[in-house]
């Protein structure tokens, strides 16, 4: 099969379109034929050199795909050859064809084609995993980091739904306005005193807070918590290494969580995609949440995908498509 290899670690430019070796599905997964694959930060670490992939999981790129099943494991019931399908993965995406556990295989939501549906599953995972933890619930306040963005975009429609007020931060005034269209009651420009705005806009403080930036945005994130608030560490933009005002974090009984998707086991992923199919694909069938703003761009020049998205300047999901 051909698939995007990493020559090495670095830039996008160490990306490459070529042949790799055929996955063979094992008794208990499915064998699926890629139609797309979302881009999500975690690809621009591992391409890095900063985010190996978990112990067994393939080498290759790619933590979300959508295609068809054309080869089922000899344990698995429930599929066939030929069902449209999305997949929550450790790895491998960025390719023609994937081997993945059947646990994190589920059909694709109702009126959704392949292409877009191939950038949902890895941010519904994340957001529902997260805001599960935080036990979040209507008439509660959230703010989103990054609302513009994969994960952004996704977490304040699916707050919004939950009937939660959310704020969220991006960069320009025109995401600023994206992020309002989706649903942000408020939305505040994350290069001045977001945290004093937050602050003006939610005097009581802010239930939950959905974090992609890290050890930039850790005393300001705790300073903004509500009593018994939840920061939610999902990303590390801003650093690694933050330091923490524990006598903060006590006044307010509040806590702080990191908690990774890729690395969990198996068996916890397939519950999360029970639970995205339970809960999320209703909604987007329904139309209680859209679509983010897609990017499409053939699976071969992965390198400029990864290159917009570090940039920046585009908002949305953006979805690499399999050329056939």
């Amino acid at each position: 099969m051909r698939a995007v290899r990493c020559e090495g670690s670095g830039g996008p430019e160490v990306l490459v379109w070529g042949e790799a070796p055929d996955p063979r599905p094992g008794p208990a997964e499915l064998l699926v034929e890629v139609v797309s694959a979302g881009v999500n930060r975690a690809d621009l670490l591992q391409r890095q050199g900063h985010y190996p992939p978990p112990p067994g999981a393939s080498e290759l790129l790619g933590l979300e795909c959508a295609g068809t099943v054309v080869e089922v494991g000899a344990d698995v019931t429930g599929w066939q050859v030929g069902d449209p399908c999305v997949a929550l993965l450790a790895g491998g995406g960025y390719a023609e064809r994937v081997a993945v556990p059947a646990g994190q295989v589920l059909p694709p939501p109702v009126g959704t084609d392949l292409v877009s549906a191939g950038g949902l599953v890895e941010v519904a995972a994340t957001v529902v995993s997260n805001f599960d933890h935080a036990r979040l619930v209507a008439g509660q306040t959230v703010l989103v980091h990054g609302g513009a963005g994969g994960v952004g975009s996704f977490a304040l429609q699916y707050a919004k739904a939950l009937g939660c007020r959310v704020l969220t931060t991006a960069g320009t005034a025109d995401k600023r306005d994206y992020c309002r269209g989706l649903g942000a009651d408020e939305a505040f420009d994350y290069a001045e005193d977001w945290s004093a705005a937050v602050r003006e806009a939610a005097p009581d403080g802010v239930d939950v807070v959905l974090d992609v930036m890290g050890a930039k945005y850790l005393e300001p994130n705790v300073g903004v918590l509500a009593a018994d608030g939840h920061l939610l560490v999902i990303g590390m933009q801003g650093g690694r290494r933050g330091e923490l005002d524990l006598g903060a974090l006590l006044s307010r009984r509040g806590s702080v969580s990191a908690l990774a998707l890729r690395s969990r086991p198996s068996a916890q992923k397939a519950a999360i995609c029970a639970r995205v199919r339970e809960e999320v694909w209703p909604m987007l069938s329904s139309g209680d949440v859209r679509l983010a703003h897609e990017t499409r761009i053939d699976m071969p020049e992965a390198t400029r995908a990864h290159t917009l998205l570090e940039s920046g300047e585009h908002h949305g999901k953006i979805v690499l498509v399999v050329p056939r």
